[in-house]
């Protein structure tokens, strides 16, 4: 075959320093580990050639579908359109929601190059119904494809990607969504300023967080996203969530710099903040390089793949429940808290809005619901449980009588307790969080969240337990085995009970017929006895937090509140 010609659609006077091919001329390396890393360090950025040929390598290399569409495809549909240049635009297909093809480097007539390859693959899978990343990745890879027939089979690919637990684009309004969800949930536990940022400027934090994708296939310049498609195509969707967090990280930086070390905290309408964010990152290439981009992006301590498609799973679960799978005109979470409504003795409704931003985005849309009160239900631990079972997760409130709010999201239903007998016997999941509101506002999440490393080490501790426990009874605080081994079940999002010692740091919630108990492991992040009265606080190995309020207290009001979907049938 002759020399391909992987540059016919660029507009070389805008590529750059990327217009002077240097550096490596081949890749030699058969190690998946080494390739990765050869990725990240762009060991082939800086040849166009070599570049279009890795990543030609990399494509065809992806399990595809039986019968995927190729370059032959392409040329029979097209006839003479798919080597004949023309500046007609054909329309872009309903399902990529208005977002334009970008240029990036490519000549000007090349954009209609990437309109007709676009509407040929949206006659070739009619099964896609929503995937507004199409256009610039087909522009994309575009700039490394001989002709329009080439670049149609490599996005064709991409599409049909049949590897199991993989996948490279969304191309259903159902995935999408969800994504922008764990994108939200991601941006809560690992970018907290940030995120603070986003809820204290933006009416809508989920309206922002829908642009994430768009950041990083859409708006990045040229020089930043090829770098990112270089890791993208050998490391896969994951990459996408890091370096959109990255971007987050790299705004709030800007926003602080530009006011001072203040953040802007005044509201304003979500139009608003998702332009600034847009204008951002297309002028990110004045402070931030590719390099450094990615460098940040790999720094964040992500959850493993499996727990990420765990949680992407659970939200496209939530979002089938609620009967969301197709594009609808998207409700505004500040609505969920109407002012005029809502009534708790213990927090106001803007104090209510700053706990729903903790959420797991999932049940964002949901309305708070009281569930029980010691005000008007008593101070009975029995009917705190008679009122709450039944209901998860549930968010605990407490107000002492030295006016400090402290309180807990609980991802559990509390009739699991009873799977303990009378014994104490934590459950929960990693989303649990305690939290304090007064005297100052801080949240304290699983402490696996900060440091990934001790999940690794949970499994560990299961069987050291399980094995000690065949010698010795346990005490009063030990924990019940798990029904399934440990390994098969996801740290983050599982109910667990483990057969564990004190020291250990997934314990989240606990309850018996004479207390209530959030957080374990040297001490008890709350501990309420059964008049629901008086509790201790304290520092917990599971949160890694300082007490709450005052170490011993009293309690003034005591409310547990639901989540009622608004929008079930």
């Amino acid at each position: 075959m002759a020399e391909e010609d992987y540059g016919s659609f660029v507009d070389w006077n805008q590529m750059g320093e990327l217009a002077k091919s240097s550096g490596p001329t081949k890749v030699d390396c058969k190690d998946l580990k080494e390739f990765k890393q050869m990725a990240r360090q762009g060991h082939w950025a800086k040849n166009h050639k070599l570049r279009a040929q890795v990543y030609q390598q990399l494509i065809k290399a992806i399990p595809c579908r039986t019968v995927t569409p190729d370059a032959e495809v392409y040329r029979d549909l097209m006839g003479s359109k798919a080597t004949k240049k023309t500046s007609t635009f054909i329309p872009l297909p309903e399902f990529v929601d208005g977002s334009p093809v970008p240029r990036y480097c490519l000549k000007a007539e090349a954009v209609a190059s990437a309109h007709r390859v676009i509407s040929c693959l949206a006659g070739q899978f009619p099964d896609i119904s929503y995937c507004p990343a199409l256009p610039s990745v087909t522009a994309l890879l575009l700039h490394f494809s001989a002709d329009e027939a080439q670049c149609f089979e490599l996005v064709s690919r991409m599409l049909s990607c049949n590897e199991p637990g993989k996948r490279l684009l969304d191309q259903t309004y159902l995935a999408y969504e969800s994504s922008s969800m764990t994108f939200g949930d991601l941006a809560n536990k690992y970018c907290p300023a940030a995120h603070k940022l986003i809820v204290a400027t933006a009416q809508d934090v989920l309206e922002v967080y829908s642009d994430w994708q768009r950041w990083v296939l859409g708006d990045l310049p040229f020089n930043h996203v090829a770098r990112v498609l270089d890791v993208y195509l050998v490391e896969g969707y994951k990459v996408l969530y890091r370096v959109a967090l990255a971007l987050l990280k790299f705004y709030r930086k800007n926003k602080a710099g530009a006011q001072g070390g203040q953040a802007g905290q005044q509201q304003q309408d979500s139009e608003g903040v998702r332009g600034d964010i847009q204008a951002f990152i297309k002028g990110i290439g004045s402070t931030v390089t590719p390099d450094k981009l990615l460098e940040k992006a790999f720094s964040i301590r992500l959850f493993s793949r499996k727990e990420i498609t765990l949680l992407q799973l659970t939200n496209e679960k939530s979002l089938q429940q609620k009967g969301i799978t197709v594009k609808q005109k998207r409700r505004n979470v500040q609505l969920a808290l109407n002012p005029e409504t809502f009534s708790s003795e213990i927090v106001s409704a803007k104090e209510m809005r700053d706990i729903w931003s903790w959420i797991p985005e999932r049940f964002a849309l949901c309305q708070p619901q009281l569930l029980f009160t010691t005000s008007n239900h008593g101070c009975s631990l029995n009917r705190f449980y008679s009122h709450c079972e039944g209901y998860e997760p549930t968010l605990l409130l407490i107000r002492t009588t030295d006016g400090d709010v402290c309180g807990a999201f609980l991802s559990t239903d509390w009739e699991e307790r009873k799977r303990g007998g009378n014994k104490v016997s934590f459950f929960g999941t990693g989303e649990c969080f305690v939290f304090r509101l007064k005297p100052e506002m801080e949240r304290y999440e699983w402490v696996v969240i900060r440091h990934p490393e001790l999940a690794s080490s949970i499994k560990a501790q299961g069987q050291q337990d399980m094995a000690s426990s065949e010698v010795q009874n346990s005490d009063s605080q030990s924990l019940q085995q798990p029904e399934k081994p440990a390994g098969d079940l996801s740290p983050f999002l599982s109910a667990r009970h483990f057969n564990l010692n004190s020291n250990n740091t997934s314990m989240f919630m606990a309850g018996n017929f004479d207390s209530i108990i959030v957080g374990g492991g040297e001490g008890n992040a709350l501990y309420i006895d059964s008049e629901l009265n008086h509790g201790r606080t304290g520092s917990c190995a599971t949160f890694d937090n300082p007490p709450l309020c005052a170490e011993s207290f009293q309690v003034s009001v005591l409310e547990v509140w639901g989540f009622q979907d608004t929008m079930a049938s």
